[in-house]
């Protein structure tokens, strides 16, 4: 079977990528199926499932702030498994799983991503696994169909670029700015020039992301691009919802925004 990820890179033309990210089991594994659909209603690409851990690194506070209730929430990889699998039931839409390694290596690399495959889960990103370090996991996961996508940064330098380059097999995750995520970082002409110098390195689709918060953000690193990852302002926008239920219309409303900011 094509990988999902791959296949719609292949057709996308001139089309910018929108791709939402939520954290399983933030606030419920039932609403994070109702965002997977409003997002893919307001005319999303892939959608990132964030898989919860005790000390996310790279993430700010509403990341860790959705991290922290999903584990309250007892959240675990088989419930996790499952909400993809009831995705399948009523979408095709690419999804990639966006976790950190100590989560899958107490599975076991090899088992998890035989579930993650079985699961119909098209990607993986872990941000905390040096890509010199990964040979294990990205061959096991070639061998599942699975496209691993690697992340670069204002600070990585042209060598490791190409490489990065070399070795990822769905898009590259082009991080904005230095520091955690969060939305309502600042962008500066530097973030420009970084997008360029990657739009001429890269032979892959990238995505920009850490730091946009509207769809005025998403226009902008979109011009030199091939898309964005919003994350935190999403998470933002669901503790700020008056309800549960209206937050999945108001998580679609914005997404349905910056949609059309990329058209």
């Amino acid at each position: 079977m094509k990988n999902r990820i791959t296949t719609y890179l292949d057709s996308l033309g001139k089309k910018k990528l929108l791709v939402p990210y939520f954290t399983a089991g933030f606030p419920t594994m039932g609403m994070t199926l109702q965002y997977i659909k409003a997002a893919e209603c307001a005319g999303c690409d892939f959608v990132e499932i964030g898989i919860p851990f005790s000390d996310p690194l790279a993430d700010g506070p509403e990341i860790q702030y959705a991290s922290k209730v999903a584990l309250d929430n007892k959240t675990t990889l088989n419930q996790i498994f499952e909400l993809t699998q009831k995705v399948r039931k009523h979408s095709e839409i690419p999804l990639l799983f966006m976790g950190y390694y100590n989560p899958f290596l107490a599975v076991g690399v090899k088992k998890f991503l035989q579930k993650t495959a079985d699961s119909k889960v098209d990607g993986l990103i872990i941000p905390d696994l040096p890509i010199d370090e990964s040979t294990e996991i990205r061959n096991l996961a070639d061998k599942q169909n699975i496209s691993m996508t690697y992340l670069v940064a204002p600070t990585t330098e042209k060598k490791r670029i190409q490489t990065i380059n070399n070795l990822t097999t769905g898009f590259v995750y082009a991080v904005t700015v230095t520091g955690v995520t969060g939305s309502g970082k600042k962008f500066s002409p530097e973030t420009d020039k970084y997008l360029k110098m990657l739009q001429k390195s890269l032979n892959h689709r990238f995505v920009a992301g850490f730091g946009v918060s509207s769809p005025a953000d998403a226009k902008r690193l979109a011009k030199y691009s091939d898309g964005v990852v919003i994350g935190s302002k999403l998470i933002k926008i669901i503790r700020e919802a008056k309800t549960q239920k209206s937050s999945v219309t108001d998580i679609e409303k914005f997404l349905t925004g910056v949609r059309k900011s990329l058209s």
